[in-house]
């Protein structure tokens, strides 16, 4: 091998050596390892499609067999908190597109600012959730462990929340169909909750990682990524708002 082929393949060697401290040794290219994180970010999230997709399917065919029952559970939820919610959900989805645009800008204070207003959100909206579990426990509505069929057969044992849409009990064998309602509902909203819940324990890490200038170095990836999970959670909400609190609600 002549000097000049050595010096050209130790140059060639020493290049595929020389890249940023964020790429993985197992990518050829920053490009590359963006497509490849890109990609399995929106394989996960097709999965979780699926997932709630599946517990949307499921509703909407109990809904229709039932239809009576499942009406009567959706009164028993609040309105006001159902809305509150949802308005602190896209509130968040603002702030975390907020954040992807500052780590994009090199902002650093701006983006620790935008997450820290994500994070504050986010435990909000759970606040707000455990609220309304409780009441659904002081209701006697938790299917399982706390549950009763009696505000459905006596709506005057419960005259405040039947006052408005209510004019006479369910008949006993439908009533006790409504606990599939609470059912579901606890289902949906607690894997939702659930999905918020690591959510918010990945914006308390990525904090500390912005702190220290983590993603304000041109490496955006992971901010990027974990948008478009939290933006997931947000609509995977907007879907189950309607559902759960607004069809048929004034019938």
């Amino acid at each position: 091998m002549s000097d000049s082929t050595a010096i050209a393949h130790g140059a060639e060697a020493g290049a595929h050596h020389e890249h940023p401290p964020y790429q993985r040794h197992h990518f050829e290219t920053v490009n590359q390892q963006f497509d490849a994180t890109n990609f399995a970010m929106w394989l996960f999230l097709l999965t979780e499609i699926m997932f709630f997709g599946g517990l949307f399917t499921a509703y909407l065919i109990l809904r229709n067999w039932y239809y009576p029952a499942f009406v009567e559970g959706s009164h028993q939820l609040s309105i006001f908190w159902g809305t509150a919610n949802t308005t602190v959900l896209i509130i968040s989805s603002f702030t975390m597109a907020m954040s992807v645009w500052n780590a994009q800008m090199r902002r650093k204070s701006a983006l620790l600012l935008c997450l820290v207003l994500t994070f504050i959100l986010g435990l909000v909206f759970l606040g707000i959730k455990g609220i309304e579990w409780h009441e659904k426990w002081v209701k006697f509505h938790v299917p399982g462990l706390h549950y009763s069929d009696q505000t459905f057969l006596n709506p005057a044992s419960d005259h405040e929340v039947y006052a408005e849409y209510h004019d006479k009990p369910l008949a006993p064998d439908m009533a006790s169909k409504a606990q599939q309602y609470f059912f579901l509902y606890f289902a949906m909203t607690g894997m939702h909750a659930l999905h918020m819940v690591i959510g918010i324990c990945i914006l308390g890490f990525m904090i500390v990682r912005a702190k220290a200038g983590a993603y304000t170095s041109g490496h955006v990836t992971f901010v990027e990524n974990f948008g478009l999970y939290w933006h997931f959670v947000d609509i995977v909400w907007i879907f189950l708002f309607p559902l759960l609190y607004l069809i048929s609600r004034h019938q």
